[in-house]
């Protein structure tokens, strides 16, 4: 099957292209590499696939080395003639969109970013799988679409209409979005609302790495509401295996509305208090703490009803946390080895 995955230079794009390929998808995999984090981590993770940073030019193919079914192209999902392009050229079967501006806490000061990528660039996606008779959309929407909601755990058959930020709002407009295509034109799209990922080669302003970059520089975390919070963490492989089993059943392009959405969650909260004890024990190093008020965005608690998820994907284990949180760790330790090793690869200049 041959598929698009965008934001492949990702966390959760990164990880989908290489589990793609490893089973014998052929992929084509795009990125516009922005700076919202460092860039050397999103060069690193294209390194893994086989494509050198130095090669990387704007919307110029490079066929991976180690991975001889990836190509990647660096190009903007906001690039409307370079999206219609690129889906005229290649004809995928199905597209995974996992590219998008992430974050609660930058969406306050940054919101133009998420008009511009979470809502054009999403229409642009649509658009293209509306004229190039796409088979199967799926769409990383967020746990942060049930905003306010009090009633737990979080189900998709509850209200979502209480955003608690911008970034949660221009998710539920592309729920809303896809729906509306689906309808008109016959797209079977799933939305999947995600529960903070984390794991090897994730995103720098992610709880997980933020605390572990901190306790190993002999810094002090900052704990927002005093720790009184809890999220339903979700090991990455676990994002994966349930990504690709929902790829492989799409639904008909004749039900009714052929939209659907599913959570993607351990169904387990755990508070902040012990995510950080499990992060403190596989460091050997107990960490400094800076207690701070909740913060604007922010919700007290996610968790996530998985019944119709497991439902569809039965009998597939869960990563405990205190094996995820091991994986990272142990990950973590080997990139980041040394000072020197923080480049992971050298960044091609702007000029």
């Amino acid at each position: 099957m041959r598929v698009l995955v965008t934001g492949t230079a990702g966390f959760i794009g990164f990880h989908m292209a290489k589990a793609l390929l490893e089973r014998g998808d052929e992929v084509i995999g795009i990125d516009n590499i922005n700076d919202y984090y460092e860039v050397s981590l999103k060069y690193a993770r294209l390194a893994k696939m086989g494509i050198e940073a130095t090669e990387i030019n704007y919307a110029k193919p490079i066929d991976s080395d180690k991975y001889g079914q990836y190509t990647f192209i660096k190009l903007d999902i906001c690039d409307t003639l370079g999206m219609q392009t690129l889906f005229e050229t290649y004809e995928f079967e199905a597209v995974c969109h996992l590219a998008a501006q992430a974050g609660v806490r930058y969406s306050l000061t940054n919101p133009d970013a998420y008009i511009d990528s979470n809502i054009k660039g999403f229409l642009n996606v649509l658009e293209c799988c509306r004229y190039n008779r796409i088979r199967q959309l799926l769409y990383a929407s967020s746990s942060s679409v049930y905003g306010l909601n009090k009633e737990m755990p979080f189900s998709t058959a509850q209200q979502t209409d209480r955003p608690a930020s911008l970034y949660a709002a221009s998710k539920k407009s592309n729920e809303l979005m896809a729906h509306a295509y689906s309808h008109l034109f016959r797209i079977p799209a799933t939305a999947l609302r995600f529960f903070t990922v984390y794991g090897p080669w994730g995103r720098p302003d992610m709880a997980l790495f933020l605390f572990t970059r901190a306790i190993t520089d002999g810094k002090a975390i900052q704990v927002f509401n005093n720790g009184a919070m809890k999220r339903d963490f979700t090991y990455i492989d676990d994002i994966i295996s349930r990504m690709l089993f929902i790829l492989d059943r799409p639904q008909p392009a004749d039900t009714p509305v052929p939209h659907r959405v599913f959570n993607i969650g351990r169904g387990a909260p755990l508070s902040l208090t012990d995510f950080i004890q499990e992060i403190e024990k596989n460091l050997g190093t107990p960490a400094k703490r800076e207690y701070l008020p909740l913060q604007d965005g922010d919700v007290l608690e996610t968790w996530a009803d998985i019944g119709e998820l497991e439902s569809l994907c039965p009998h597939q284990p869960w990563v405990s946390i205190e094996e995820g949180v091991k994986n990272f760790v142990t990950w973590y330790q080997e990139f980041y080895q040394k000072d020197t090793d923080r480049i992971a690869v050298s960044v091609p200049s702007k000029n």
